[in-house]
C-alpha cells in the first residue's frame, strides 16, 4: 500500500491491528461527529431550559409563588437525573447512536405539546415527561465520545460538546425571552421545540456509527449493579460526581433568580432585555473548547479548580448595585462554569475504568439532581433573605466544590 494511502486510512480510523479503531482530528468522521454531539448539546439545552426566562411570566399567569414556578425546570431536571441512570442501561442493549435519536426527537414534539397545556399542572406533567426522554441524550453522548474519539484529542472534543450546550442553553433562553416578548410565551415554546425537531434530524443524518461499543442484548441487573458499584468505590469519582452537583446547583440558582431581581426596581428589565442577558452563554461556549484544550496540555484538574475560582468571583460580583457590574458576574459565573464543567466530565472518562457510560450517567445524575434540588432550594433562600442570601447559598456550594476537586487531584495521583 502507498504510504500516503496508509498514513489516510490511519488518520481516520486510527486502526492498529489489536486496538481499538478511534475518530481522529482531521477526518471526516470526526467533523461529523463533533458536529452531530454540538446539535444534540444545542437541542437538548435550549429544549430543557427555554423555560427559565418565562419563569416571572408563570409566576403572574399561573398565580404561584417563584419557588413554584421554578418547578417547571426543576421537574424537568429532577426526571431527567432519574432517566439517566436508567438511559446507561438501556444504551447498552439498544445503542448508543439510536437511544441519543429516539430521545432528541422525543424531547421536541413534547416542547412543542408544553405550548398547548391548559393548566399549570398539565405544564408541569408534560416538562416531567420531557425531563425523561431527554435522559437518553447526556450520558449516553459522554459515553459516544469517550469510547469513540481518539484520547488525546478527547478534551478538545468533549469542550466542543460542552460548547453546544453553552449555545442551546443561551439559544433557548435568549430566543424564548424575545418570542415571549413579541408573542406570548407559548408561540415562543412552539418555535423552540419545531428549531430542536430540526437539529435532532441533522444529529441522525451526521453521526456515525458505533465502531468501539458492543451492543449487550437483553438487560441484566447484576451486570448494570455491579459497573454503578465499581465507579462509586472508584477513589477519585464520587468527588467528581460531587463537583457535578455542587456547581451546576450554584450555576442554576444564580440563573433562576437573576430574573426576577431584574425585572423588579430599580432595574425593571422587559422580557426581551432579560432575554438578551443570556447571551453571556457565549462566554461559556468559547471557555468549554479552551477549557478541555488547556486540560490536555497544562493539565486536567489545574484548569478545573480554576473554573470554580471563577465560577465563585462572577456569583460575587452580582451582589453589586450596578447593572452593569452585575451582568460582569454572571458572564464571569457563566465562563468559569463550563470550563469547569467541559473539564470535570471530561476527567469521567479518563478516571473511568469501562462501562464509560454508567459512569457517565452518574456523573450526569448528580449534575442534574444538583440543578433540581438546589436550583428550587435557592427560591427559598431568595424569597427569605433576597439576593444576598442566593449569593451565600452559591459561594458556600462552590467552597465545597472546590474542595472536592483537590482531594480527586490528590486521590487520582496517589492511584497513579
Amino acid at each position: 500500500m502507498p504510504t500516503s494511502v496508509h498514513a489516510v486510512k490511519t488518520a481516520e480510523t486510527a486502526a492498529i491491528p489489536g486496538q481499538k479503531q478511534y475518530l481522529t482530528r482531521g477526518t471526516g468522521a470526526y467533523h461529523r461527529a463533533s458536529l452531530a454531539l454540538f446539535l444534540s448539546g444545542f437541542s437538548t439545552f435550549s429544549l430543557l431550559y427555554c423555560v427559565q426566562p418565562l419563569l416571572p411570566i408563570f409566576s403572574q399567569q399561573f398565580s404561584v409563588s417563584p419557588a413554584e414556578s421554578s418547578l417547571s425546570l426543576s421537574l424537568s431536571t429532577g426526571s431527567l437525573a432519574v432517566a439517566i441512570v436508567c438511559a446507561a442501561a438501556v444504551s447498552e442493549g439498544l445503542g448508543r447512536r439510536s437511544l441519543m435519536s429516539i430521545s432528541l426527537v422525543g424531547a421536541a414534539l413534547l416542547t412543542i405539546a408544553t405550548a398547548f397545556a391548559p393548566n399549570w399542572h398539565l405544564l408541569l406533567v408534560i416538562r416531567a415527561l420531557q425531563g425523561l426522554v431527554l435522559g437518553g441524550v447526556p450520558a449516553v453522548a459522554m459515553a459516544y465520545l469517550a469510547e469513540e474519539i481518539d484520547p488525546r484529542g478527547l478534551g478538545a472534543t468533549m469542550g466542543l460538546y460542552v460548547g453546544g450546550t453553552a449555545f442551546g442553553g443561551m439559544s433557548g433562553r435568549v430566543l424564548t425571552g424575545i418570542f415571549a416578548e413579541y408573542l406570548t410565551w407559548r408561540p415562543a415554546l412552539f418555535i423552540i421545540g419545531a428549531i430542536g425537531l430540526a437539529a435532532a434530524i441533522g444529529f441522525i443524518a451526521l453521526l456515525p456509527p458505533s465502531r468501539n461499543f458492543v451492543r449487550r442484548p437483553g438487560f441484566d441487573p447484576r451486570f448494570h449493579a455491579k459497573a454503578w458499584l465499581g465507579h462509586l468505590t472508584n477513589p477519585a469519582l464520587p468527588f467528581i460526581f460531587a463537583i457535578a452537583f455542587l456547581a451546576m446547583g450554584s450555576f442554576v440558582t444564580i440563573y433562576n433568580y437573576a430574573g426576577f431581581r431584574l425585572m423588579a426596581p430599580p432595574y425593571g428589565l422587559n422580557q426581551t432585555e432579560l432575554g438578551l442577558i443570556f447571551t453571556v452563554y457565549l462566554f461559556g461556549i468559547g471557555a468549554s473548547s479552551i477549557g478541555g484544550l488547556l486540560g490536555d496540555r497544562i493539565g486536567h484538574f489545574s484548569v478545573l479548580l480554576f473554573g470554580l475560582a471563577l465560577t465563585a468571583a462572577g456569583s460575587a460580583l452580582t451582589l453589586a448595585a450596578s447593572l452593569p457590574v452585575i451582568i460582569l458576574g454572571i458572564i464571569v459565573l457563566t465562563t468559569g462554569f463550563f470550563m469547569s464543567h467541559s473539564i470535570a466530565s471530561g476527567l469521567v472518562g479518563k478516571l473511568a475504568h469501562g462501562t464509560k457510560g454508567h459512569a457517565s450517567s452518574l456523573y450526569m445524575l448528580a449534575y442534574y439532581v444538583g440543578s433540581s434540588l438546589m436550583g428550587s432550594a435557592g427560591g427559598w433562600f431568595f424569597a427569605v433573605e433576597g439576593w444576598a442570601a442566593v449569593v451565600i447559598f452559591t459561594l458556600a456550594m462552590l467552597a465545597l466544590a472546590f474542595v472536592s476537586a483537590c482531594l480527586a487531584q490528590h486521590l487520582a495521583r496517589r492511584k497513579a
